[in-house]
């Protein structure tokens, strides 16, 4: 059993990608006395999540982008590969990863992301300030009460890492919960008779769907439901261990992904709102009309105006300049006609928003052409898959377009991780007893997530916050696309929970503070020279990670924000006011770390980062 903490508690649900990158957060960012339980209910993703975990990610299964977008901290641009080549233990490292030179357009294994993840978070454990703690405990929240004084977590299977008592039910007590839950699972009803099916594999990212992959004979005939890039990790594996049998891509839009170059760089560039889209919406056909012909006059724009652009790359440039406008176009779309066209078109609209490393596309691109021609792209959905007499599976395939019906028997069907973005039909306890008692909802204009505000915040069924409970990554999803124009996995992905980890954990640790940290917008220092000061202090003092630095920083900064203080007529008076001093200057820090209208490395050097050093170790 977890004592009751003597000093303020976090409860960190999830201990993911979304999870442990918040854990690093606040234990970077912390100042005071704080204990970080960083809880996960499967111990394989620790640190991980589905994505990244090691045992679903052969060493053939590569990040969707280059290695130097991979660093879990947005203003340390290339810090995975520094990691990567100079800090990780590559003693079981295979050819040709063993002695390969990780650069920033290089490709990168999926399943080193948990060493690196493991490693900074260790990092950060070390160089956090005295009094602040992590506990890594194992257990599934099942429920959670929120009390006057915190909140109350119903853990299953509690137990504290490293120690032999434990495992059964316990009411956690907290001060805060952050939920990282992260994806939730599907349940495919096209495969509801063969889910136990020898020939049929639910989940590819997992050990026994690797191991059914890497088993299957070479001249076997496969069916891969999806053609986004998770199927094309499927289909990359077995064509890389020489698999000659036909492999069907079925996908419902026909979606193909694009190769990055070789030399490809993120980048942002600006282009005007694209302002037809914010007329009144008269109809999909007329919406789309719209969209196509703006579409095509911003990707004119773009090859126009800047030549050195690749071809490959206009439609994400195009995709990502657009992000701040999407918001009030989408306000203009009927709720119901939102919902279909996110389902109809969020393929699609993945695929104009990023591109594929070569190490994959190479494969799949090599096998879709003739006279290779072992990949075949099915375009249509699956309406059932059945076992045939042989113990084969016949998958029977619907067209859109004629809605003529074909069957597709293959020796191994394989189901991409479909997740499922409606909490309506989330079937996890804590998500399930959360809505029943009305302490989340269902993201109403999206059906996808549930609805927080604009902290991430939990909201109930009256539109109030629910106390101290925030959120991370997937839950979010509906929220970033109405609010931040992000569609896709792109309202989840990397980028997005850098940003997420970022403020969530700076505002969890002003809840600490202040019932209410929004007080601090009633302070009118910008204008002030001091006030400048003191962000620039508190944007270095986020984004340094070695204690001595930061603790140099923060004694700066408690001198800067003194300075602001003016007469006061008690001491007491004098102490809140700089409090609420300091809470506006790091809201106005958080704000310039987590700015997207620049690259990562825009921002680093706007923001003036490039001293920064690691922390030793």
């Amino acid at each position: 059993m977890l004592p009751t903490a003597v000093c303020p508690r976090i409860l960190v649900v999830g201990a993911g990608l979304a999870g442990t990158a918040t854990a690093i957060r606040l234990l970077c960012f912390a100042r005071g006395p704080l204990e970080v339980v960083l809880l996960e209910r499967r111990a394989d993703y620790r640190y991980a999540g589905v994505a990244y975990h090691r045992d679903g990610n052969p060493w053939d299964h590569v990040f969707n982008i280059q290695a130097g977008r991979m660093s879990a901290f947005r203003e340390d641009v290339l810090d995975f590969v520094v990691w990567a080549n100079a800090e990780a233990d590559r003693s079981g490292w295979p050819a040709p990863w063993d002695d390969y030179e990780f650069a920033e357009h290089s490709p990168a294994p999926r399943r080193i992301f948990q060493d690196y993840l493991a490693e900074r978070l260790a990092q950060a454990v070390r160089e956090a300030r005295p009094g602040v703690v992590l506990v890594e405990a194992d257990g599934e929240a099942l429920d959670l009460d929120v009390r006057a004084d915190g909140v109350e977590v119903v853990v299953s299977g509690f137990a504290v890492r490293g120690q032999h008592s434990g495992g059964g039910t316990e009411i956690l007590p907290a001060d805060e919960v952050i939920l990282a839950t992260g994806l939730e699972l599907r349940e495919p009803a096209f495969a509801a008779g063969v889910l136990g099916h020898p020939s049929f594999v639910r989940d590819p990212y997992s050990a026994a769907g690797v191991a059914t992959l890497e088993a299957l004979a070479p001249e076997a005939t496969v069916a891969i439901v999806g053609s986004v890039l998770s199927a094309y990790d499927s289909a990359a594996l077995l064509l890389r261990r020489g698999h000659t049998g036909t492999i069907h891509l079925i996908s419902g839009s026909g979606t193909v992904f694009r190769a990055y170059p070789d030399d490809h760089e993120h980048d942002v560039i600006h282009l005007p709102c694209p302002r037809t889209l914010l007329e009144p919406y008269l109809g999909r056909q007329e919406f789309l009309a719209r969209l196509r012909a703006e579409w095509d006059a911003a990707c004119a724009v773009v090859a126009r105006d800047h030549p050195g652009i690749d071809a490959a790359v206009v439609a994400e440039r195009v995709a990502k300049a657009w992000e701040p406008y999407c918001p009030e176009a989408i306000a203009q779309i009927p709720t119901a006609e939102l919902r279909g066209m996110l389902d109809e078109y969020g393929t699609a609209v993945s695929a104009l928003r990023v591109c594929a490393v070569k190490y994959t596309m190479s494969v799949i691109e090599h096998a879709m052409r003739p006279p290779d021609g072992r990949l075949r792209l099915v375009v249509g959905r699956v309406k059932t898959i059945t076992p045939t007499a042989s113990g084969r599976l016949a998958a029977t395939v619907t067209s859109a377009r004629s809605q003529t019906s074909h069957i597709i028997e293959a020796d191994l069907v394989v189901s991409n991780f479909a997740r499922e973005p409606d909490y309506d039909r989330v079937r996890q306890p804590l998500w399930r007893n959360l809505l029943a008692k009305g302490l989340a909802v269902p993201h109403r204009r999206t059906g996808r997530g549930v609805e927080v505000d604009r902290h991430g915040t939990l909201l109930g069924g009256d539109g109030e916050p629910i106390g101290p409970v925030l959120t991370v990554g997937v839950p979010r999803e509906g929220d970033e696309i109405v609010r931040n124009g992000r569609t896709g996995a792109f309202a989840f992905n990397l980028a997005a929970i850098k940003n997420q980890s970022i403020a969530v954990a700076a505002h969890a640790l002003a809840l600490l503070d202040f019932d209410n940290p929004a007080e601090s917008g009633n302070i009118r220092q910008a204008e002030r020279p001091g006030f400048e000061e003191a962000v620039v202090l508190e944007v270095n003092r986020l984004a340094t990670r070695a204690r001595g630095e930061r603790e140099l920083l923060d004694a700066r900064l408690d001198a800067s924000i003194r300075s602001l203080g003016g007469p006061h007529a008690a001491a007491a008076d004098a102490s809140r006011h700089e409090r609420l001093v300091r809470a506006a200057v790091n809201r106005a820090a958080v704000e310039r770390l987590t700015d997207v209208s620049v690259t990562p490395r825009q921002l680093r050097r706007r923001l003036g980062l490039a001293g920064i050093e690691h922390p030793e170790g």
